[in-house]
């Protein structure tokens, strides 16, 4: 398995001109990376069911109302892990999961960031949500009733692929950047992926496709937007094609892209370098703190 480096110094890194069209990936790497990538999609279906409900002492919740007879249900279950009466130092996390998942993706990333204090709300939306707006929304609603329990005025969140999605367009689209803190992605087609597995079925699949109707509002100006961008790339990320569809290339967004080698796309989340990647991101300093945070890229190598 590929080594990892640390990600630091988030503050401090200067922007590229362009995203470099990497060459082709070795063989062996390839097959390494398909490898891995079918022990996670199996330890996935076995942690799976373990992910439909709240957490032991967590909320559950669902979108007020009976559904409309022409759309199937938008339902979310939101699970969470001591949360605090009083505010911490450091705002509380939403993991957002991907297509067809819930919030056993991130079990090795809850570890890596409970165990440094962290306090974290998982939010399920159902896989039947047809609208990438719909569980923007949604995601929206449930931020505030975050917000209010813990006594934080904003959030840190965290998507894995079309989780990044719905979190990006929250952000840019709907005002949340005056509670998102900090939105890191993990294999989130930012440009829109030529490749999304049913997407001539499912209408929020689609919607992850280059040249969509979400995809062309969030190209579009987000002026004043107060939420920092980390990005996470792999380079053999099979998902997202081109690779780099996967970085934030956006003229009005404070965003840091880092390439991650070695791994695919259902390995990000697991990862646990990764994860300890993604924990340096939420602990960067915001602007202001040091230096003012200057849009990016770097790598995990």
């Amino acid at each position: 398995m590929t080594c990892f480096t640390h990600l630091t110094h988030l503050s401090r890194l200067t922007r590229l001109p362009a995203f470099p069209r990497l060459p082709g990936p070795r063989l062996s790497s390839l097959l390494g990376a398909t490898a891995l990538e079918l022990f996670v999609l199996t330890g996935r279906v076995i942690v799976y069911p373990f992910g439909l409900t709240p957490e032991r002492g967590g909320t559950g919740s669902a979108e007020a109302g009976p559904p409309a007879a022409t759309d199937p249900p938008t339902t979310a279950t939101t699970a969470t892990t001591a949360l605090p009466a009083t505010p911490a130092a450091t705002p509380p996390v939403v993991l957002l999961h991907g297509f067809i998942d819930n919030r056993s993706a991130f079990v090795v990333l809850r570890r890596a960031l409970t165990r440094h204090g962290r306090h974290l709300a998982s939010l399920n939306y159902s896989p039947l949500t047809r609208d990438v707006r719909t569980a923007a929304e949604l995601l929206g609603r449930h931020v505030e009733e975050i917000c209010a329990r813990t006594g934080h005025g904003r959030v840190d969140i965290v998507g894995h692929s079309l989780g990044g999605l719905i979190a990006r367009y929250y952000v840019q689209r709907l005002g949340g950047d005056r509670r998102v803190r900090t939105l890191v992605t993990l294999g989130t087609p930012h440009g829109g992926t030529a490749v999304a597995p049913g997407a001539g079925v499912h209408p929020i699949v689609r919607q992850m496709r280059g040249g969509s109707s979400v995809i062309e509002e969030l190209r579009g100006p987000a002026p004043g937007c107060q939420t920092r961008f980390v990005s996470f790339w792999s380079e053999l990320d099979q998902v997202m094609v081109p690779v780099e569809t996967a970085c934030v290339d956006h003229p009005d967004l404070d965003a840091v892209n880092v390439r991650v080698t070695g791994i695919g796309h259902l390995a990000l989340p697991v990862h646990p370098t990764v994860a300890a990647a993604v924990r340096e991101a939420l602990e960067a300093p915001e602007a202001g703190e040091n230096d003012a945070t200057a849009a990016g890229a770097t790598s995990v190598a």
